[in-house]
């Protein structure tokens, strides 16, 4: 368990591009000052997460692609902001979540692991 509490928890669900750039955003606003964050990506946005081709995914211009694809990389290399896949979203999709993120967890642990954050949002 983190020792730390988290300023920020977020449950990342959506399959949109544009709610998961307003939900990367908020996370990537509270860490770039160093304020822990964690996220739980499930399904639809664990999937647009770990997309090699996000930028093709991402509905509207080719301007609001890269910058998600931008967003999410930046996400991806805060240390202040940790960012699991969810454990039945890998078994159900049949899904590698690859090295960037920080690893797998079941919702259960991820709210047990946040349970002090001062926030908890759902996306």
């Amino acid at each position: 368990m983190n020792d730390d509490p988290y300023e920020l928890a977020a449950i990342l669900a959506t399959a949109d591009p544009h709610e998961l750039y307003s939900g990367l955003s908020i996370l990537v606003s509270t860490a770039v000052d160093g304020a822990p964050c964690a996220a739980l990506a499930t399904f639809g946005a664990l999937e647009l997460l770990i997309a090699p081709d996000l930028e093709a995914r991402a509905d509207g211009s080719p301007k609001f692609a890269r910058s998600l694809a931008e967003l999410r990389d930046a996400a991806l290399d805060l240390d202040a902001l940790t960012i699991w896949a969810c454990a039945a979203a890998v078994d159900t999709m049949g899904v590698d979540p690859g090295p960037r993120l920080a690893g797998v967890m079941s919702t259960p642990r991820f709210l047990r692991e946040t349970a002090g954050a001062r926030r908890l949002i759902h996306v």
